[in-house]
Order: structure tokens, then C-alpha cells, then sequence
């Protein structure tokens, strides 16, 4: 069942109205750079970050669920790529390594996050002084769509006011997912 449930996620992530291309340019990442991908799922982009950072970077593969981080190492080891690192979170305990991370990428997963500001606070300690936090998140969807009846959705004003009172500043935005409003963080110096 986990297997096809992450092949459906990278089903929806490959698909073109959901534009993943244009995702991975606006990240822009760079050989030798490290991920984390939180709340990988099937590993669709955790796999296409692996190819862009090479073997000097790093890609986590972070989910709270075993079995589809057994898939992405299965996926990874099929595509011959031994720099994603599957790590399981474990209550709200994320085993990264601090100051390491030029990126935390976040897809559709903030608004199961509970605490978040809390949460956003405690991810700046992973980390580079430089680095970013890129957040996709669903806007809300009509009343009668599954986003809409369950709340899986997070207002863009909200996860802005969140990620300032946890001590980031809005860096980029885009506008070009239909779905989703997509944004990108640098940690604010405390200067």
C-alpha cells in the first residue's frame, strides 16, 4: 500500500500542470549543496535535487513514514544515487546534522505541522548562515475539493506571519503553481 501511495505523490509531483520543472529552476540549487526535503513522500524531488547537487551533495529525504523512505533508498539505489540520506522523524525530533543545510524544502506538508512557529524556529539551527527555507503550500481550495472539506491548506498571509515571528524574511515569491503559492525564506540576522 505505502508503495502506491508513493507513487501516487510522485505521480501529482511530476505532473506538468503542477510544474516541477519551474520549481527546481527557482531553487536554484548548485553542485555540492545540501537538502533536506521534509515530508519527501514518494521522493520525486528529493531524487531530482540528488542529480543536481552530484556526489558532493547531499540530499535528506525526511518523512515520518518508514516505508516511503524504504522506497526513496529503493528509488535512489535504482537511479544509481548514493547522496540521499532517508531520515525518519521520530515524534518531532529531526535528526540533521546543524549548520549544514542550504536548503530546507518544504512541498505541500506545512499545514499537518502543528506548532509552527515553534517549529520554524527550531529548524534554523540545521541551518547555513545563507541558507533558505522554500515552503509550497496548497491555497484553499473550493469548499467541495478534499483541500477545502479537510483544511489541508495554509493561507500565503499566515505562513508569512508565521515564518517572521519564527525570525525568517520572506526572499522570493512566485506565482506560477495554480494550486499552490510558493515562497522562500532567509533566516533574519539577529544584528
Amino acid at each position: 500500500m505505502a508503495n502506491f501511495q508513493a507513487k501516487i505523490f510522485n505521480k501529482k509531483a511530476s505532473d506538468p500542470k503542477n510544474k516541477p520543472d519551474q520549481i527546481i529552476e527557482a531553487i536554484a540549487l548548485k553542485t555540492g549543496q545540501s537538502i533536506a526535503d521534509i515530508g519527501s513522500g514518494g521522493g520525486y524531488f528529493s531524487l531530482r535535487f540528488a542529480k543536481i547537487v552530484e556526489e558532493e551533495g547531499r540530499v535528506y529525504a525526511v518523512d515520518t513514514k518508514p516505508e516511503f523512505l524504504e522506497y526513496v533508498k529503493n528509488s535512489a539505489g535504482e537511479e544509481g544515487l548514493d547522496n540521499v540520506i532517508p531520515t525518519l522523524v521520530s515524534g518531532d525530533k529531526l535528526n540533521l546534522p546543524e549548520k549544514s543545510l542550504d536548503l530546507i524544502f518544504m512541498r505541500n506538508v506545512t499545514h499537518h505541522i502543528p506548532n509552527r512557529v515553534e517549529y520554524f524556529k527550531s529548524l534554523k539551527r540545521f541551518l547555513k548562515p545563507d541558507g533558505r527555507v522554500a515552503i509550497i503550500e496548497y491555497k484553499k481550495g473550493r469548499s467541495f475539493t478534499f483541500r477545502g472539506l479537510f483544511g489541508h491548506y495554509l493561507p500565503k498571509e499566515t505562513i508569512v506571519q508565521e515564518m517572521k515571528e519564527a525570525g525568517y524574511l520572506l526572499e522570493k515569491e512566485f506565482n506560477f503553481l495554480p494550486e499552490q503559492h510558493f515562497t522562500i525564506y532567509a533566516v533574519k540576522n539577529e544584528g
